[in-house]
């Protein structure tokens, strides 16, 4: 069932693109029923490759392969070069068999390149690769095809119901029904359709039982120079989405996506298009209205949509089990997509939540992309102000939007590091380096790093004054360890004096100057600076009793705690230590608090936590 729920959800993405191509290259129904049954019948082969897996191919995720709607222009262009009709059909498959081919040997080298994809920028294709399929829902919400209508009221009533239906099951039912919310959708729409005359099974009886796809059906494969190199560009561009949507499903399956499993996800890429150019299809990638099922449903057996490519082997054999599936109507079709296409960008928003906002190069990486992304998306007749060869990525918003945050990333993280602005800081405020603060003076020292304490100017400088007594520093490390001792050897009245500065958690106004700049940002980490008025005064609450009890506020470094769950339940737990404790936590705290501004504030200041990171990238 579950599988079975994966093909209704997968079936109209996956016979369009055969549609579009026949048309725009003039192939005969004939033709155009072989390929379809071809593109169902390949499907099933490369989900089963990706999803089930083997030797060192496939990601073993759930994710169900598809046709890539990037190839489809590019495809149209080299047909038509070559004539047309089935002539042209055999130059696009020598450049598919040869594309294919080409990525499964570079798919290694790709991987290496995760590190070029951190969560700013798989959380942006994630994001763009859901906002940017919604339009399509759409347009098959009022209709679909070259002639939609959206001032029909029953589309509308198509679409929203079944879209109502699948809501309404998943807030009233759970277990098994909850997770085939969508096939239960479907299915309704379809019949409700067909009670009022709106969706037809003509096309059933006309179909024959069987039809066998047999390699190279049209004839041999031809092969053009320009062709394959278009084509290769069309899978690299693949490759990036086709990552996206393995960072998208780890997240969903909580798995951590390495480099190894971008590499299988390539290599099974590069050898489904291999074989749809063999049995008369098209280029393979993972298929987002499938990742948006997954997040929806909660069913993340990858043996799921191994089942899934089974039947659509079936399907591909069988033209009037696809002509069943292909009755279903497009409003239907639509009102599940817009549920599903929204679940992807649900999840890119999950990833981008971890992602540090107040770094503003980060800003401008996720509004760029995503703005020329919904650009091209809303205006895709913009494509034809560019040359030919640029088409293909302006033709698409996900393609465009998607190279835009790599390009971005590696422009604003990677290139000059060292030389830039600092992660958390402000627009064009600079790192300070180990060889600066050896040169400091006392004066300039303290004013330097007196922003890794809060408040208690005296304190601060008492505690700051005394690390500067350790210089030279022979390395960060070093210069970091003297700020903790001095904080720790510190008298108990000073350490008194500095805790009891620090503001109150998600109080309405913190300290004056860099320092109350500084724990406004750390507390917005965890969203205690846009509480709602509920929450809000449940924290008043909790740090007043707690202010209460022990004389100096409630401390917690937000950052490291992640969530203003985890804030909210370590204050309720603190409350029942003693004094004592409560001292040396507060302390434990300040210093944590101390050493992100630390990382902050100096270049290569946690050469650890970077080479973990980097580590981490390879």
């Amino acid at each position: 069932m579950y599988g079975f729920q994966h093909v209704l959800a997968f079936y109209a993405g996956a016979v369009i693109v055969p549609i579009l191509l026949a048309g725009a290259i003039g192939l005969s129904e004939r033709e155009l029923i072989h390929l379809i049954n071809a593109d169902l019948f390949t499907c099933g082969i490369a989900s089963i490759i990706q999803a089930g897996g083997f030797w060192k191919i496939g990601v073993r995720l759930p994710l169900l392969q598809g046709v890539t709607f990037t190839a489809v222009s590019p495809m149209i262009a080299i047909g038509l070069a070559a004539g047309g009709g089935t002539d042209g059909l055999l130059v696009i498959y020598g450049a598919v068999i040869v594309a294919g081919l080409a990525t499964f040997l570079i798919a290694p080298f790709f991987g290496r390149l995760i590190r070029f994809f951190p969560p700013v920028v798989t959380g942006s294709v994630i994001l763009i690769i859901g906002l940017a399929l919604l339009p399509v829902a759409g347009l098959d919400a009022v209709g679909g095809g070259s002639a939609p209508q959206p001032d029909n009221p029953r589309y509308l009533a198509y679409a929203l119901g079944t879209l109502a239906v699948i809501v309404a099951i998943q807030r009233f039912f759970r277990g098994f029904l909850a997770t085939v919310a969508v096939l239960i959708g479907l299915v309704l729409g379809t019949f409700v359709a067909w009670l009022l005359g709106d969706a037809h099974f003509d096309s059933v009886g006309e179909s024959a039982w069987v039809g066998v796809t047999t390699p190279f059906y049209f004839g041999w494969p031809q092969f053009s120079f320009a062709a394959i190199v278009s084509m290769i560009v069309v899978m690299l561009i693949t490759a990036v989405e086709t990552t996206g949507d393995v960072f998208a499903t780890g997240e969903i399956v909580d798995k951590r996506v390495g480099r190894e499993d971008i590499t299988r996800a390539l290599r099974a890429d590069g050898l489904a298009t291999t074989i749809g150019g063999v049995l008369n299809s098209f280029p393979y990638t993972c298929f987002a209205e499938n990742v948006g099922l997954v997040r929806l449903t909660q069913i993340k057996s990858r043996w799921v949509v191994v089942a899934a490519g089974g039947f659509m082997i079936v399907l591909g054999l069988l033209p009037k089990a696809g002509a069943v599936v292909a009755a279903i109507p497009h409003p239907v079709l639509g009102g599940a997509a817009l549920a599903m296409f929204a679940a992807v960008a649900v999840v890119g928003i999950q990833t981008l939540s971890r992602v540090d906002f107040h770094d503003h190069r980060n800003v401008v990486i996720v509004g760029t992309s995503v703005g020329l992304a919904m650009f091209v998306t809303a205006q895709p007749n913009v494509a034809t102000a560019v040359p030919g060869w640029a088409q293909i990525v302006f033709g698409s918003g996900i393609t465009l939007g998607s190279i835009t945050a790599i390009v971005l990333n590696i422009a604003f993280h990677h290139i000059g590091r060292g030389r830039g602005p600092a992660v958390a800081g402000a627009p064009g405020a600079g790192t300070v380096r180990l060889e600066k603060v050896n040169r400091m003076s006392r004066e300039e020292f303290v004013t330097t790093f007196g922003r890794l304490f809060q408040g208690g100017a005296a304190a601060r400088a008492a505690i700051v004054a005394r690390a500067y007594d350790r210089r030279p520093f022979a390395d960060t490390g070093n210069l970091r360890a003297a700020f903790q001792e001095a904080l720790f050897s510190a008298p108990p009245e000073e350490q008194q004096a500095l805790m009891a500065a620090y503001p109150d958690l998600g109080a309405d106004r913190v300290a004056e100057g860099e320092e109350g700049e500084d724990s406004e940002r750390d507390q917005a980490s965890a969203g205690l600076t846009r509480l709602a008025d509920e929450d809000h005064e449940e924290l008043a609450e909790l740090t007043a009793a707690y202010r209460e009890r022990f004389g100096f506020p409630l401390i917690v470094c937000v950052r490291d705690s992640g969530s203003r769950e985890r804030v909210f339940t370590e204050g309720q737990q603190r409350l029942a230590n003693s004094p004592a404790q409560e001292h040396a936590a507060a302390l434990i705290e300040i210093a944590k608090v101390a050493n992100n501004r630390f990382a902050d504030l100096v270049a290569d200041a946690n050469p650890i936590a970077t080479a973990r990171t980097r580590a981490f990238g390879r």
